[in-house]
């Protein structure tokens, strides 16, 4: 990990030592309340745009940053607190939070009511998902620092983010290093490599990013290597249902045991605190969507009951997983895990309406608590790698603050936006992907594939243990078909080996900031081809 002296972390207001310890700067101060509210604004609007029109949705936090940057050198007195990096690390909160709850927690499961010709569903599916959003974030931001979820973790896209903020800041050798690295990390993603991958494999840990690599390599080489498509035979999602549920136990393990019973310090809630509290939050969710969508017309008592409890229990799961992948590897693979509680779901027979609601549901998950991870993570390292806990806690305070204004704020952007987007027939194209399967039913033999396949998934987590998250990792790859990655990871593993055996520690943090530079220079370009492209097509 990237450790930063104490001394690197920019004190907030600049206060001297007669002056008392530094404060962080509040998200609701007027300045500041502006910024937020319209960098909210304009990544709600990014995300609805491009997840429409491409399917993806960008990774905006260096572009939240830059603007605060940008402005901070207009002569205003009023634009002077935007020097601050803990408030250009608020703006990166803002803007990446309205982006992805705007695009993926929001839009993408009100398209699946609408496609499946129930649009008496998406009004109430849109009070539960947009719930469930805040709650998704509020999680995270309970369980950072924890031993399921810690700071000091890999979360590449935070490191990203603090390691441009702090290059903008201060200058010198590692603003050259960081600015190289956003140089051919730009020019790699003009080449269509992916350049993320690469640099990921820098930072996180090694035996998780190698199984990534290899689960990117096996899915985009399966049918060559065995003659089959791996995914067609569930094979991905079999090992990830095995792993998932190792990965729930070892989380069990972790509560019970004193080492982690602490999420956020010694003040902090505790990992069994949060988790009952977010089970308890998704139980009346789904109660009440389950409900306001009257599935209860439809489905017995006991049935409707199952599916209050099995579609918490998969918002739940869908959020841990999604949340140790994106811990781990920068990639979370949200509309992976989410088809799989699908097929369960089909498996079990939930009627057609109902399994609307649960894909839904359960795909809003996950994203939220993933970018308050990377947001948690790039503050951590601007606040001096948690030296100073009060600073800390109350920098991840103003973040949840920023990050829940974000939210709110594309709650109506979506709202005002998506009947138009419906009507003329832009709608998120993984979202006819579970119409589909929702459709088709189930396939016959589809539970024994994935009964059969759970089982290395499990023993591969068991062995890897919590911290090598190596099950979760390896199915991650297979469920992504980028085999351009998984050379890419495998590239930067090797010479990360090289660099750390000649090199030796001295060399590490060099070789962070210039990926983090990568990461953020393949960022900047995706975003602005992925908007140019949207906006005016390919050439």
């Amino acid at each position: 990990m990237i450790k930063s002296t104490p001394q690197h972390a920019v004190e907030p207001n600049r206060a001297s030592v007669n002056e008392g310890p530094p404060s962080h700067p509040r998200a609701l101060t007027l300045p500041n309340l502006v910024l937020l509210a319209a960098l909210s604004v304009f990544g709600a609007v990014i995300g609805i745009q491009l997840i429409v029109t491409l399917g993806v949705t960008p990774n905006t936090s260096i572009i939240g940053a830059l603007v605060a940057m940008i402005l901070s050198r207009v002569p205003i007195q009023l634009l002077r607190a935007y020097r601050s990096v803990h408030t250009q690390n608020l703006a990166q909160t803002a803007i990446s939070s309205a982006t992805f709850g705007a695009a993926n927690s929001l839009l993408l499961p009100l398209a699946i009511p609408y496609l499946l010709g129930r649009p008496d569903m998406v009004l109430p599916m849109f009070l539960g998902v947009g719930l469930a959003m805040l709650l998704d974030a509020y999680m995270l931001y309970r369980l950072f620092g924890s031993t399921v979820f810690p700071a000091t973790g890999a979360w590449p896209p935070g490191v990203a983010a603090a390691e441009a903020i702090k290059a903008g800041d201060q200058g010198g050798t590692q603003a050259k290093l960081l600015g190289l690295g956003i140089v051919v990390g730009s020019i790699g993603s003009w080449f269509k490599i992916p350049m993320s991958a690469f640099g990921v494999a820098f930072i996180g840990n090694i035996w998780a990013l190698g199984m990534f690599g290899i689960g990117l390599l096996l899915r985009g080489y399966s049918e060559p290597l065995f003659g089959t498509d791996i995914s067609k035979q569930y094979i991905p999602h079999g090992m990830m249902i095995g792993a998932g549920l190792v990965a729930l136990v070892q989380v069990a393990m972790v509560m019970r045991s004193k080492a982690g019973s602490k999420a956020s310090g010694p003040v902090g809630p505790s990992v069994g605190s949060s988790l009952r509290l977010g089970g308890a939050g998704y139980i009346l969710l789904s109660a009440g969507i389950s409900l306001l969508a009257g599935l209860y017309a439809d489905m017995s008592v006991p049935m409707l009951l199952g599916f209050i409890l099995y579609a918490a229990f998969a918002a739940l799961v869908h959020e841990l997983i999604v949340g140790i992948a994106a811990m781990h590897s920068g990639w979370f693979p949200a509309f992976a895990v989410a088809l799989i509680t699908l097929l369960l779901g089909l498996l079990i027979g939930f009627p057609p309406h109902a399994l609307a609601i649960l894909c839904g549901f359960s795909v809003a998950t996950g994203p939220a608590f993933a970018d308050m991870g990377y947001d948690l993570k790039a503050g951590f390292m601007l606040r001096g790698n948690g030296a100073d806990m009060a600073l800390e806690l109350e920098g991840r305070k103003q973040q949840l603050i920023a990050a829940m204004l974000a939210f709110l704020i594309a709650i109506p952007v979506v709202y005002f936006s998506y009947g138009a987007l419906f009507a003329s027939g832009q709608l998120p194209p993984v979202a006819k992907v579970y119409v589909a399967t929702i459709n088709a039913g189930a396939t016959p033999g589809i539970a024994q594939m994935l009964l059969v396949w759970a089982i290395p998934g499990a023993i591969i987590q068991l062995i890897g243990g919590p911290k090598r998250q190596l099950g979760v990792l390896l199915a991650t790859g297979l469920l992504i078909a980028n085999p351009l990655a998984g050379w890419a990871v495998a590239a930067g593993i090797v010479l990360r080996l090289l660099i750390e055996k000649v090199g030796g520690e001295k060399h590490r943090n060099h070789m962070e900031v210039f990926a983090g530079g990568i990461i953020a220079g393949d960022a900047i370009f995706s975003f602005f081809s992925a908007t140019i492209t949207a906006h005016f097509g390919k050439k």
